[in-house]
């Protein structure tokens, strides 16, 4: 049995599914006679909602991995060089990117049955800057073994603080990027503590329009569809009050030619009787006269 096997089988599970999991990879480890290995597992920590959505999209989309990692580089470089002109490119690219991924990562939680919500999608697309912020944040990210999310600190540069599940089992903090020690740069500084802050906010109050948007795209959908629910219901109602009315006829027509069935049984049998009286009062008048003329 091979930890970084077990780990990668164990962060690829719903979260609900992990603990039960993690608690029989554990009794094989010892059943195996590796307790070293047991502990290990046992050090595995569960997933939050949050880091399950970001392991899924690294596992499901590895494709999308790598334009990442690449243009987490590209702005800490235009960062530490100070390329003004740079930044603003990449950083325009970096917005279409997180957004899209953060996206793909909602899509695919619905797919895999468990819908995130805004909240936990806000730290999905945390995690995703905290990725192009710092190098160790990426690696931990591309992992695919978050147990938490990551956060990008005010400045860029740096991770705050994160949880990932290493080859040896522990949680690791991700190390920050280092600063540049350049004339000039405590100058700059605050300058750019402004734009990551105006970054931010104008991305909090997208990501905010594009929630309520979504929201009432939901709602308007919702509204059709029980519109469309209510005229299939009053088709379907259309349908059998008709044939209701045709079936209450055609009683009506069956009790009348009951009715009229019995009346004709009564007179036939009304009719046999008189037959029958007519028969007999023939037959006595036959055989007095045959008696009359004997005598």
């Amino acid at each position: 049995m091979d930890f970084d096997a077990v780990a990668d089988e164990l962060y690829a599970l719903r979260p609900e599914e992990f603990t039960a999991a993690r608690a029989s990879a554990v009794a094989a480890a010892r059943t195996a006679g590796d307790r070293e290995l047991a502990e290990r597992i046992g050090t595995l920590r569960k997933p939050s909602l949050a880091a399950w959505a970001s392991n899924l999209l690294v596992r499901s989309r590895p494709g999308d991995v790598e334009p990442l990692l690449r243009l987490g580089e590209g702005l800490r470089h235009a960062h530490h060089a100070l390329d003004r002109t740079q930044l603003r490119e990449l950083s325009r690219q970096q917005h279409a990117l997180i957004r899209a991924l953060s996206a793909q990562a909602r899509q695919l939680a619905v797919e895999a049955g468990h819908p995130i919500g805004e909240g936990v999608q806000r730290e999905v697309e945390n995690t995703l800057h905290a990725v192009l912020a710092d190098p160790g944040a990426a690696q931990a990210w591309a992992s695919g073994r978050l147990a938490k999310p990551l956060s990008a600190a005010v400045g860029f540069p740096a991770v705050a603080e994160s949880a990932v599940t290493d080859s040896a089992g522990t949680q690791r903090r991700p190390s920050a990027a280092t600063a540049p020690s350049r004339p000039g740069r405590k100058a700059g500084e605050e300058q750019r503590r402004r734009l990551a802050q105006a970054r931010r906010d104008a991305e909090a109050a997208d990501r905010e329009l594009r929630a309520l948007k979504d929201e009432a795209a939901a709602a308007g959908q919702a509204v059709e569809e029980a519109k469309q629910q209510v005229s299939r219901l009053q088709r379907r109602v259309d349908e059998l009050t008709e044939e209701l009315a045709r079936t209450r006829e055609e009683h009506q027509q069956a009790r009348f030619a009951e009715r009229s069935a019995r009346e004709r049984a009564r007179t036939a049998d009304r009719r046999v009787r008189e037959a029958d009286r007519k028969a007999a009062t023939a037959a006595a008048q036959l055989e007095r006269q045959t008696s009359s003329d004997d005598g």
